[in-house]
């Protein structure tokens, strides 16, 4: 397959610098390029050989031109030291300017159901008639792509006003863009932090999400890297932590809550979501066995003075809806979808309670000689 230098330079815009926001093409990164058949070699100019960017960089040209232009192509980028001032180009100062309220949705550990929480409530805040999107910034363990039924989709990339732009995928009434997108569904995703970050801001940054009154943040489980990435880059709205019942899941879920409470992080908490609260068999709905013990999260909303958003039952429907592609909130008549339709309107409650009695949140600079501060 032929490739022309100007159709690889555009491709080659889709890869921003984490430092700038800016693509390595503007910032001419890119140098002495040259294309023979199905191989295709450049420099890529770094302002150090200790750019902490660079190895990302390379391993993010070299997937990005595979992803839009051929999974076979060959990619060979030698690394060439410059002085090159990144530092001195900003980021877009206004990330997803056209929402209205970005609400993360996260859990102190894995396994507790957060991203059937997260696309259920993107999924009931649609039903109301709002515009919704769904970032899927669980980098190592992306869900959006299976509980969908987008396994095989791929995002496009569109032009406007000289900029490239990853349009995101549109089902259900609800923008969707996961790094599950992007990679084969049945193989680990191996990358270090500076790679999963990179490509975060390359969704928040360059992702066409035009307006909305909701983006939902399927964050990762923990607090790390993720995390703070976020809160750099957009003043999150609030967020929602989700639990369930047992101790070994509350001692995290606390530990969640504290870390956006935090002074120097300053989000705030919308509520908790009691997941598999309890369990109810089909045969038996109005049976309720509390398998992982009772009222946890309840208990630990009143301990920490945060609403308690909904007590979310286990039940095998939603697992089964997910699985399949169609995610249980879309049924507005089974009991469960009339669940997360109560959540949705909780979550909406608490969004304006918060928005009215609090100013925007700030984004979060972090400052070398203190954990972090905002700005």
């Amino acid at each position: 397959m032929k490739f022309n230098t100007e159709k690889v330079l555009d491709t080659l815009k889709l890869v921003k610098h984490p430092e700038s926001g800016k693509s390595i093409i503007e910032l001419g990164m890119v140098e002495d390029m040259e294309i023979n058949d199905n191989q295709i070699k450049f420099k890529l100019v770094t302002k150090s050989s200790k750019d902490p960017f660079a190895k990302s960089l390379v391993k993010a040209c070299e997937r990005t031109l595979q992803f839009y232009l051929d999974e076979k192509l060959e990619v060979i980028v030698e690394t060439k030291v410059k002085h090159f001032e990144a530092a001195a180009f900003k980021a877009p100062s206004r990330p997803l300017a056209g929402v209205k309220n970005i609400i993360g949705v996260a859990s102190g550990k894995g396994g507790v159901g957060k991203s059937t929480v997260a696309a259920n409530l993107a999924i009931a805040l649609a039903k109301t008639g709002a515009k919704v999107g769904l970032l899927d910034a669980d980098i190592w363990g992306p869900s959006v792509p299976q509980m969908f039924d987008l396994v095989n989709a791929k995002p496009v990339a569109s032009q406007e006003n000289g900029k490239t732009w990853i349009e995101p995928i549109e089902k259900y009434g609800i923008k969707l863009l996961s790094i599950g997108f992007f990679v084969e569904a049945d193989k680990a995703l191996i990358w270090r932090g500076s790679m999963a970050t990179n490509a975060l801001t390359q969704f928040i940054n360059d992702g066409n999400w035009g307006k909305l009154d909701y983006i939902i943040l399927d964050m990762p489980p923990g607090t790390g890297d993720i995390h703070l990435t976020l809160v750099q880059n957009i003043g999150i709205t609030g967020v929602v932590i989700v639990s369930t019942p047992q101790e070994v899941a509350l001692a995290d879920a606390r530990k969640g809550v504290s870390m956006f409470q935090q002074k120097d992080i300053n989000v705030p908490v919308l509520g908790l979501v009691e997941n598999m609260a309890y369990f109810t068999p089909a045969e038996l709905p109005n049976n309720k066995y509390y398998i992982f013990g009772k009222d946890g999260a309840k208990r630990l909303a009143e301990t920490m003075n945060v609403p308690l958003l909904a007590q979310i039952p286990l039940v095998q429907g939603i697992m089964e809806a997910g699985e399949s592609g169609k995610p249980i909130a879309l049924q507005t008549d089974h009991p469960m979808g009339i669940a997360f339709k109560n959540l949705a309107a909780k979550v909406i409650e608490q969004t304006e309670i918060r928005n009215r009695e609090f100013a925007p949140t700030k984004k979060v600079e972090m400052n070398p000689n203190a954990s972090c501060s905002t700005k």
